[in-house]
């Protein structure tokens, strides 16, 4: 962008006012091809508010702030201020090349070139990364001014510079021939460098194919990240991606920068396995993804000009390097490349931070050792992938010799197993075929024994018949008595704690004993409310010896079912009972068996139940009772014989 500045105030301090420096030479074209400028050799002052326009700085009084400054570092640039520096150049009539000025500093905001001309007077040339690329005379990366003068003189070249973030004010002078030269070898190098970040990409691409690990993936992430940051800050994207798009250069850096710390952790994560590894450091570097991400947003959001805070990517960058170490020196071999891989791009961003601070002095390999650090570095983490899979296969590969040999193995432990067999074989034939003799013989005594057992049926069917003819009875005695409804019977027994507890007073109310040694102490048993003997270990569950035990329904139902059983006078049919509680009528019919059975069992001893007693039936009697019910219905049995034989 240039614009002629005309007129006759410009024409007569441009007469009137001495333009050389103090010595009148000012800085001759260099006898080679290039020299470089640094702002501590260069006359400057700052105007912050940038209300100096340049008829003034030609003025005499003005002319006086120009002056150098031997201590001036690139820390001590300060930004938002306007810097008008002044260049005094001795023009040699017999140098034939054309010479250029150039800013190294492609990110530098704005530039504002005030050149002299041989007729008098100056053009005015705007420049900076705040406005489209398209616009650039010469289109490269960097800001470029041609010098056109062609005869012996000192001419002064005034320059107006400001930019939002750090700049590196260093101004060179280069030939046509050497600026060619220099600027086709830098492009091939930067051809170099970001051909091998798409070539580390693809590959990892093709194996993230092949064995299909999301950390491939994240470590292609990475890449592209490195590759957008380094065009970022080498200008290359605003010159290929958004040269329409000049305002995008205040972001890309510190979004592509978040995005190369975002990966590089995550991956890191995936690629140390510190989740099993190391579950503190897999904390740490969740938190520090988390912590980043919070600092980017409000950058990104409010403050855009602190992403140029580069320096505390050191902290992410630090956690890394130490991750890997302790992953390392805990047995993990694949960390090896991966610790000597962060630990040279931790040297770069050292390296890079020394120049910064002028501990050391601009050279082309501390000028790129950014990119170098990052190249090497990304090489090793593609060893280290590679690494860690050769580690897999070999540990696979003797995995697989290890099941070889155990398979060996094996078969001859199955050999010496079946030739045992065969022999167990020929002993369990000879066995069977005795015992099959014997079983021969235990079926003929059987066959007696059942039809002795079908004559017991039935006589048991014809008692059977009576007990049913008593339970009959019983019922139609019931048939008039009122019977609580469900709801109503579940105000007592509410649900199966209350059915427990209510067991648990009716079996032990007056004192606990064993069923097996008569032991009158206990503990808690293997089940609530369960009981265990402290002498044999015997463990009597709260239902044993209860008409409930065994059931497979709520006990409260189950109580309700013997109730209605004792308790009803009228027939309550077993479909009833099957909707009212929402049961299956098979089981209500082979519990109301049960509880018949138990009835009738009370019955045999004079104790008839009735609704007011009717939790006698819960109890089975004990194993002396029993075998009194069991003589009098052998009694019974007798005597109904010798009533038949009559």
């Amino acid at each position: 962008m240039i614009r002629r500045i005309s007129g006759w105030v410009v024409l007569v301090l441009t007469l009137v006012v001495p333009v050389a420096p103090a010595d009148g030479q000012g800085f001759e074209l260099p006898a080679g091809e290039e020299r470089i400028l640094y702002m501590r050799e260069l006359d400057h002052f700052t105007d912050p508010e940038g209300l100096i326009e340049f008829e003034s700085v030609l003025l005499p009084q003005v002319q006086q702030r120009f002056r150098k400054n031997p201590d001036y570092q690139n820390k001590d640039f300060q930004v938002d201020t306007w810097y008008w520096i002044r260049i005094p150049i001795h023009h040699i009539q017999t140098q034939e090349q054309v010479w250029l000025l150039e800013f190294y500093d492609q990110t530098i905001d704005q530039i504002e070139a005030y050149l002299p001309s041989e007729r008098g007077g100056y053009s005015r040339w705007i420049m900076g990364d705040h406005f489209p690329f398209t616009q650039r005379n010469i289109q490269h990366k960097n800001f470029e001014v041609p010098l056109t003068m062609r005869k012996d003189t000192t001419l002064v070249y005034y320059f107006k510079v400001r930019s939002h973030a750090f700049a590196d004010i260093r101004i060179a002078f280069r030939s046509d021939r050497r600026f060619i030269n220099y600027a086709l070898n830098e492009y091939f190098l930067y051809g170099t460098f970001y051909g091998m970040i798409l070539i580390i990409a693809l590959y990892n691409f093709l194996v993230y194919l092949a064995i299909r690990e999301i950390k491939n993936l994240y470590y292609i992430l990475y890449i592209l990240s490195v590759a957008l940051y380094a065009m970022s800050l080498d200008g290359i994207a605003f010159q290929y991606l958004w040269p329409d798009h000049p305002d995008w250069n205040d972001y890309a850096v510190g979004i592509s920068l978040y995005s190369v710390i975002l990966w590089a952790l995550v991956f890191t994560r995936r690629f140390l396995s510190t989740k099993a590894k190391s579950p503190h450091l897999d904390r740490l570097l969740v938190g520090m993804i988390i912590l980043r991400t919070v600092v980017f947003l409000v950058e990104f959001l409010y403050f855009p000009e602190f992403f140029e805070y580069r320096m505390v990517e050191i902290l992410p960058l630090g956690l890394i390097f130490y991750t890997g170490v302790k992953i390392w020196m805990r047995g993990y071999r694949p960390a090896r490349f991966f610790v000597i891989a962060y630990g040279l791009l931790l040297s770069g961003f050292l390296l890079r931070s020394l120049v910064y601070f002028n501990i050391l002095s601009i050279t082309i390999l501390s000028h790129y050792s950014l990119h170098l650090s990052f190249v090497v570095e990304m090489l090793f983490l593609t060893f280290a992938l590679g690494d860690r899979i050769r580690i897999l296969k070999n540990n696979r590969d003797r995995a697989l010799k290890r099941i070889i040999q155990q398979h060996e193995l094996n078969m001859q432990l199955k050999d010496k197993v079946n030739r045992e067999l065969e022999e167990k074989v020929r002993e369990r034939t000879l066995e069977l075929d005795r015992k099959n003799r014997e079983l021969e013989e235990s079926n003929e005594k059987l066959t007696v024994q059942s039809r002795e057992i079908n004559q017991i049926n039935s006589l048991l069917d014809l008692d059977n018949w009576k007990l049913k003819n008593k339970v009959k009875e019983v019922l139609e005695e019931r048939l008039h008595e009122k019977v609580m409804e469900y709801s109503e019977f579940k105000t007592i027994y509410a649900d199966a704690l209350a059915c427990y507890r209510f067991l648990e007073t009716l079996k032990w109310s007056k004192g606990y004993q064993c069923r097996r040694c008569a032991n009158e102490k206990y503990f808690e048993g293997a089940q609530k409310f369960g009981r265990r003997c402290t002498r044999c270990g015997y463990n009597e569950s709260i239902t044993s010896y209860t008409v409930f035990h065994g059931i497979k329904f709520p006990i409260e139902k189950a109580f309700y079912i013997a109730y209605v059983a004792v308790a009803a006078r009228k027939k309550v049919t077993i479909e009833e009972l099957a909707h009212t509680l929402d049961l299956r009528m098979n089981t209500v019919w082979g519990f109301r068996k049960r509880i018949a059975e138990r009835i009738g069992e009370l019955e045999l001893k004079g104790n008839r139940p009735t609704a007011a007693n009717w939790e006698d039936v819960i109890l089975i009697a004990s194993a002396e009772t029993r075998a009194g019910i069991r003589s009098r219905v052998k009694g019974l049995i007798r005597s109904s014989l010798g009533r038949l034989r009559r």
